[in-house]
């Protein structure tokens, strides 16, 4: 057993400590050391995106990415998405549209929405197509993930419209 570090990360809102060896990948750690068993190993090199997790805001595959490297970051899991009570809109498009079929890609593929509708959320079709290169689904053509990522879109800009009005009212502005 080689010697190990402290990795200090805060994981779906919620502060976590663990000693680690340098080699260790952040996917690991979640999965084994804090029992996060949404995050999905699928090849252990980069190429499916099942493993993928938003880092500081990013959407980053986790099998990339050692333990060590992650120390005092922020990172969100697919069980940090949502909750049962309210789903986010990327777990309540694949829900409506029917974006997901066996389930094994399925976290990778809504991590990689959901950091790509933090950056824009208008996209088009080609634009998430694109954005979901990186995550390998064997099961389907994309076409039921790309519609569930559009409701998503649409879900959000819903959701900030809503924001934006009642913002405006307590303002005291016309609605």
């Amino acid at each position: 057993m080689g010697k190990k570090y402290p990795v200090q990360v805060k994981v779906n809102g919620k502060e976590k400590f663990a000693e680690v060896e340098p080699r260790l990948l952040l996917a690991h750690l979640l999965r084994d050391e804090f029992n996060l068993t949404g995050t999905h190993i699928g090849c252990d090199t980069s190429q499916c995106g099942a493993c993928t997790v938003m880092l500081d805001g990013r959407a980053v595959k986790s099998c990339t990415v050692l333990a060590l490297q992650a120390d005092g970051a922020e990172i969100t899991t697919v069980e940090g998405l949502g909750t049962k009570e309210e789903l986010h809109p990327v777990q309540q498009g694949f829900w409506e549209k029917h974006g997901l079929q066996c389930g094994f890609c399925t976290p990778g593929v809504m991590m990689t929405a959901a950091g790509l509708l933090q950056e824009n959320v208008n996209p088009t079709e080609e634009e998430i197509r694109d954005a979901l290169d990186g995550v390998i689904c064997r099961c389907t053509g994309y076409q039921f993930i790309v519609e569930a990522v559009l409701h998503a879109a649409e879900l959000i800009r819903e959701q900030q419209k809503q924001t934006s009005s009642l913002e405006n009212v307590t303002a005291g502005g016309d609605v």
